[in-house]
């Protein structure tokens, strides 16, 4: 099969681009920087993974190139990952959260409507289009929960979120869309909060800070997976050509202070570490809660988490080790 697959240099579309090329398909991926900066993703993928990939120049916000990255191949599919998708700076920047997520994606749309119809698409929705729910007794998120974003990144995504389901409800396009609940792993960003929390512990670790970890909101409520998990599904779906909604997500909620206790633990740096808040770390309005219910995904396609949250923690430190390490942050 040949996939396309934007948002390819960031966290989870790397991992995606690596899982294809391991079962075998035909890759290729959209840049919207022309100066080589796609080897950003050689801090995961192996060189000879690197040289398999086909990269094309796509920036989302200009029509012209979305038909032009369309032309240069017919594809069975396309997993489109590409967005602002950090929920603080869609507070800073909500014109440019809805520029990228609403107005690319519908340049993109367009393009396959126009040049390849029969593509299967899947749009990378997002938990956060629920907002903050106030869920009673052992009820959780389900795909039929209403839709009240409470963030510019979550308005932007429900707002294709609907589109889209509309386009295929009606015959337009083919696809589905799918709102994963929090993941991470090796690559995800810092600016997230575990990841952030696990690159302040590698910094402790290789003696670059003192033993004192910034913290942001530590009593927020999520069910966490390893981004390795996640894409799995993205696949199984693709490869079912599943259409509808789709929640993907762990199946059991904790404190984020849990994640960050489970590293310290991991490390001996219990205890002798300091917690200390940053305010800017705290979101102008945040989700207290998340409670997921992901059995309409794993009913379709059989899918389960299969990667324990210790190795995904474990992994995620390691990745920063290395990167510090190596001085490339």
């Amino acid at each position: 099969m040949r996939y396309l697959v934007t948002g390819a240099t960031a966290f989870a579309g790397c991992h995606l681009v690596q899982y294809l090329l391991g079962e075998g398909h035909e890759v290729w991926a959209t840049s919207r920087r022309t100066n080589g900066s796609e080897t950003d993703v050689l801090d995961l993928l192996l060189p000879e993974e690197f040289e398999k990939v086909n990269w094309v120049f796509c920036d989302l916000v200009n029509k012209k190139s979305c038909f032009e990255a369309l032309k240069q191949a017919k594809f069975d599919g396309i997993f489109h990952l590409a967005a602002q998708s950090h929920p603080p700076t869609g507070f800073k920047l909500p014109f440019y959260t809805q520029e990228v997520n609403v107005g690319g994606t519908l340049n993109l749309l367009e393009a396959v409507a126009t040049l390849q119809p029969e593509t299967h698409f899947m749009f990378c929705s997002t938990s956060e289009v629920y907002g903050a729910p106030h869920l009673k007794g052992n009820e959780k998120i389900s795909e039929d929960y209403p839709l009240k974003p409470i963030n510019p990144y979550a308005s932007s995504k429900a707002m294709i979120d609907l589109f889209f389901q509309e386009r295929i409800r009606n015959g337009f396009l083919k696809g589905f869309i799918t709102r994963a609940f929090s993941h991470t792993g090796p690559k995800r960003g810092k600016i997230f909060s575990i990841s952030c929390d696990a690159y302040q512990i590698a910094m402790i670790l290789e003696g670059k800070q003192s033993p004192v970890v910034k913290v942001g909101n530590l009593k927020a409520r999520r069910a966490v997976m390893d981004v390795r998990d996640c894409l799995r599904a993205y696949y199984k779906l693709m490869s079912k050509k599943s259409t509808g909604v789709f929640n993907a997500a762990a199946d059991e909620a904790h404190e984020i202070g849990y994640f960050l206790d489970t590293m310290l633990d991991m490390y001996g740096l219990q205890g002798k570490v300091k917690k200390e808040i940053e305010p800017k770390f705290l979101r102008p309005i945040d989700i207290p809660i998340q409670v997921p219910d992901a059995s309409k995904l794993k009913s379709e396609v059989g899918w389960k988490c299969e990667i324990p949250i210790q190795k995904t923690l474990r992994d995620l430190v390691e990745y920063w080790r290395g990167k510090i390490r190596n001085e490339n942050i």
